[in-house]
């Protein structure tokens, strides 16, 4: 009676963790892998939160891409001001993922697509040091996060879009609206709310049929 027991708490907790939360294993990672963070950066980040969505329904407000680079496997993330390399250990620790795997989830491209990942990888590379795109808006000289990937995938796909465009709302979906923190963040920028220009964000790029989820 004793091992049943024991056997049926330890399958009842492998179903439990795994369904919230999976160990850190940064082995598992492979070049080309896109990484999807749910960061806590108070009002903006509940704004995106409120009308986009991620694969099942999670919350992502950053992204990046696993890259090999000196010869170990970094992510290129536009963050910070500025396109940049990040340990990976430093993008996990971001959200305290070091240990169990909260905030962030791992997807990869479907075998038909891998031919993609060489062209995507380099152009990743070759754009650090891009300025941040705080205006969130597409072809201006500078990027954001989901930019970032939607750029590196259109190089490697001989310049047609792999990742569609969709036009960016920043109202809320319940009073239509302008939710006030970015009335407040374009206001600070002296630029106008970019409200139905076309753009991207880490959830709408989740939930492509040309990824896989890893974790």
């Amino acid at each position: 009676m004793t091992t049943k027991l024991t056997i049926f708490f330890i399958a009842m907790s492998m179903y439990i963790f795994n369904g919230y939360a999976q160990a850190y294993n940064p082995q598992q990672l492979k070049e080309g892998d896109l990484l999807f963070q749910q960061l806590n950066c108070g009002s903006l980040c509940k704004a995106i939160d409120a009308v986009t969505y991620g694969i099942h329904g999670r919350d992502f407000s950053h992204c990046a891409i696993v890259v090999k680079a000196s010869d170990s496997l970094q992510v290129v993330e536009a963050i910070g001001g500025v396109v940049q390399y990040k340990s990976i250990f430093e993008f996990y620790k971001r959200t305290n993922d070091n240990s169990i795997v909260k905030h962030i989830t791992q997807m990869r491209l479907k075998p038909e697509y891998t031919h993609l990942i060489h062209k995507a990888t380099y152009f990743a590379k070759d754009l650090v040091g891009t300025p941040y795109d705080n205006e969130f808006r597409m072809n201006n000289g500078s990027m954001y996060c989901s930019e970032l990937l939607y750029e590196v995938f259109k190089y490697a796909h001989n310049g047609i879009a792999f990742f569609p465009l969709q036009p960016m709302t920043f109202k809320s979906p319940n009073t239509k609206k302008y939710f006030p923190a970015w009335v407040k963040y374009y206001k600070a920028l002296g630029k106008p709310i970019p409200q139905g220009k076309l753009g991207t964000n880490p959830g709408a790029i989740s939930r492509s049929n040309k990824l896989t989820l890893i974790q």
